[in-house]
């Protein structure tokens, strides 16, 4: 049975398509049946998957909205390991929709009080759903005052937050602009170790 992760975020340019894109060939390379849906009437991640190279690993792609979410949910939910879902940027029905199907809801958080207040929504919407949910720093600075009073903030209001963090790197960036995810393009980078710890962490999360 398919462990479900939402990417959520209210904030529009947080990074979901990045981050979702990444994490599906992540997955997919340590072996995993992963599912990439597109529920984002942006459809960011329809073009990025047209745009796969013909020798890329291939990877179960759908992009369904409405109610037809519900429905690519139960025909991928039995033969995948992991079906990631990009969601829409901002909290109406199909985000509601995506967010109430998974198993843990992933918010990509950039270093800045702005995205952490737009992200409330997000967990609030978690959280009325019963759903498990994480924080996943996202394009962080390796230092800088900004960055420690966004993390000093989630301290103070002991917010879930994933342990592993993807800096603010060009490799992410130019893997997306390939079809591709960074653990494919570059992977023996920075980015792709990034890439691959979180995976595994969510493969643990999953219980394998």
């Amino acid at each position: 049975m398919a462990f479900i992760i939402s990417v959520a975020q209210q904030k529009g340019g947080a990074g979901k398509s990045t981050l979702a894109s990444n994490l599906a060939v992540a997955l997919l390379a340590g072996g995993k049946r992963v599912a990439l849906l597109d529920t984002d009437p942006q459809q960011s991640l329809t073009r990025w998957h047209s745009l796969r190279p013909a020798g890329a690993t291939p990877l179960v792609f759908d992009n369904p909205s409405g109610w037809r979410i519900t429905g690519a949910l139960d025909r991928h939910r039995r033969n995948m390991d992991f079906i990631i879902l990009d969601t829409p940027p901002h909290a109406d029905s199909d985000s509601r929709i995506a967010i109430r199907a998974a198993d843990l809801v992933l918010v990509p958080l950039q270093p800045s009080l702005p995205d952490l207040w737009a992200s409330e929504a997000t967990i609030k919407l978690a959280e009325d759903e019963k759903r498990l949910y994480r924080l996943v720093l996202n394009r962080l600075p390796a230092t800088g005052r900004l960055r420690d009073v966004v993390t000093e903030e989630l301290a103070r209001r002991k917010a879930p937050v994933m342990k592993e963090t993807l800096g603010n790197r060009s490799a992410y960036a130019a893997a997306f602009a390939l079809g591709l995810g960074v653990t494919e393009s570059a992977a023996r980078s920075t980015a792709a170790d990034e890439v691959r710890a979180l995976a595994s962490s969510l493969r643990k999360l999953k219980g394998q």
